[in-house]
């Protein structure tokens, strides 16, 4: 859709003073707070036109005007400008998940708080999905007699260990040969790109007895099985009732009944999962009881793989500009924190 640079200006201060007011905005407020150069009634006549155009709309017989859907996506997509956030407040996110957080699950609990507390709306984190696992590292070390212990770490930063008996004691340069041959064949490796012939090319280069490898293989493959579900960690679930659209007390059920359902919100979270920064606006949204809100995802990475998604849940006139901004800006800082968790 082609605008004129005036009709533009004009959609970007009724949607800004919207946002801030809540209240339908006249051409008489447009010509007085935001200084277009052009008077009321010329004002008047291209809110019609844009009214015309589907961007705007009249909410009963009030005699300003609200955003349409359209207009708010038309804003999102051609007019918006980020909101730059300041250097003390990026310091403040940046110290806050860096202190004292040793634990994933404590740092996504806390990222769910402080989205909150910073957008007013409620916040979304679905968390890394440790569902496909990759082998980072695999070690073999003696313990007593026959007795080896093998400690496998996963690319989440999941370790496990097992205690295995070998056939018989192994000088220590054996152990780590076993060890940097079990690396050289799976590291970096999912279970499916592993499995099939591992042993084989592994006995290959050992003389070692085919029973231990298959002993070593299939450890490995249980810990590998094991899927670690991914959870949904929400922040300021109330904020929902301080916003005047949701008064509405059978509106704000709807909504409150979909924060419970974890499954839903792993789906809605999940589906631009490999896009970034996504906004969805209103009925673009998958729910029905989404038909009200907007909500701003963004997917989180560590070491440039996709491992969860994150995002803020408002009214449909929500602070666009800010809201990316913070929430791009958590992605970032998050991955940050959590490489520093394993």
């Amino acid at each position: 859709m082609k605008m004129d640079e005036r009709k533009q200006r004009i959609l970007e201060a009724l949607i800004l003073d919207y946002i801030a007011t809540g209240d339908p905005v006249g051409s008489r407020t447009i010509a007085r707070k935001y200084n277009l150069g052009v008077s009321s009634a010329t004002i008047r006549n291209e809110m019609a036109d844009l009214e015309e155009l589907g961007l705007i709309e009249q909410p009963h017989t009030s005699a300003g005007r609200v955003p349409s859907q359209s207009g708010y996506r038309y804003y999102v997509d051609c007019l918006m400008e980020l909101q730059p956030l300041a250097d003390t407040l990026k310091k403040f996110i940046q110290d806050t998940l860096a202190d004292r957080i040793k634990e994933t699950e404590e740092l996504i609990q806390l990222t769910s708080r402080l989205l909150s507390q910073l957008t007013n709306y409620t916040a979304i984190v679905l968390a890394p999905n440790y569902g496909k696992n990759f082998l980072r590292h695999i070690q073999i070390l003696p313990l007593e007699g026959n007795k080896v212990v093998m400690v496998i770490v996963l690319d989440n930063g999941h370790v496990e260990h097992r205690t295995l008996d070998f056939p018989y004691p192994l000088a220590e340069k054996d152990y780590q040969k076993l060890s940097y041959l079990l690396n050289a064949h799976m590291r970096g490796l999912s279970l499916e790109q592993w499995k099939a012939g591992i042993i084989q090319d592994i006995c290959n280069e050992l003389d070692y007895q085919k029973r231990f490898l298959n002993e070593v293989v299939e450890s490995i493959e249980s810990i590998m099985s094991v899927e670690y579900e991914s959870k949904v960690y929400l922040g300021g679930t109330l904020n929902i009732l301080n916003q005047p659209e949701f008064r509405d007390v059978e509106k704000v059920k709807q909504i409150l009944e979909l924060l419970e359902e974890e499954r839903i919100l792993k789906e809605v979270l999940s589906i631009e999962q490999d896009l970034g920064i996504s906004v969805k606006i209103g009925t673009e949204n998958p729910y029905e009881s989404m038909k009200n809100c907007s909500l701003i995802t963004a997917t989180y990475e560590v070491d440039g793989k996709t491992i969860g998604t994150l995002g803020v849940l408002g009214p449909t006139r929500m602070e666009y500009s800010k809201s990316v901004s913070i929430v791009e800006f958590f992605t970032a800082v998050l991955a940050d924190a959590l490489k520093k968790t394993k």
